[in-house]
């Protein structure tokens, strides 16, 4: 996997993916550690959230950020939607943890047998106006990169290509934020029997492709 937009990684968000990639190590070989959801931690965190990374994922309920990294309360910043299709409330989202709380780290998470991304391979029908947006927006992006030929998990990967593209192509904040150095962005792939999810490797600032309507 290829796929990723950075300008410079500082060192803060490879700190953060460091400890993304060893909490999933731990959850891959069930040697989880026990994280703190204590009376003492919840009162501390009332004071405020400072999250080392966000992740934008899939719904899915197979597909919880917070267990597949091995993370505790206030760690991570999630945002969730199915297929991880970004529309402006995503992107509002994720402006609010790159301004406001100054969060170093963006993931975008695809997962195996992603239900949304079949869907829009098999040309599926849905039911109602807001599911046909999700599924067209996913169909947008699968069927421009060509993906369709390479099976589902190109898809899938290809529709994690889109969502950093559209995220990126759609705000402002966000470009900055990576042109800037501030927020380094990657993408990512969790294969749900073995729980491994395999990292974008970081490529430079590549010029943004059109974003799905």
């Amino acid at each position: 996997m290829t796929l990723g937009v950075t300008a410079e990684e500082p060192s803060a968000s490879r700190a953060a993916l460091g400890r993304l990639k060893v909490g999933n190590e731990r959850f891959v070989k069930n040697a989880s550690v026990p994280v703190s959801l204590s009376t003492y931690t919840r009162q501390a965190l009332t004071a405020g959230q400072k999250p080392f990374a966000m992740v934008l994922s899939c719904a899915d309920s197979r597909v919880p950020p917070e267990y597949i990294f091995n993370t505790g309360l206030g760690d991570l910043f999630v945002v969730r939607a199915a297929g991880e299709v970004v529309d402006r409330s995503i992107m509002a989202t994720l402006e609010y943890g790159a301004e406001h709380l100054h969060i170093p780290l963006l993931v975008v998470m695809g997962h195996e047998s992603c239900g949304a991304v079949k869907a829009a391979m098999d040309d599926a029908a849905v039911a109602g106006p807001n599911l046909a947006y999700l599924v067209k927006a996913i169909r947008a992006g699968t069927k421009r990169s060509g993906s369709e030929q390479t099976g589902i998990k190109g898809a899938i990967l290809a529709n994690v290509e889109q969502a950093i593209n559209d995220a990126l192509a759609g705000s402002d904040i966000l470009r900055h934020a990576v042109t800037a150095g501030t927020l380094h962005v990657v993408g990512a792939y969790y294969e749900l029997g073995s729980g491994q999810v395999t990292f974008s490797e970081p490529v430079g600032a590549a010029p943004l492709t059109t974003a799905r309507k």
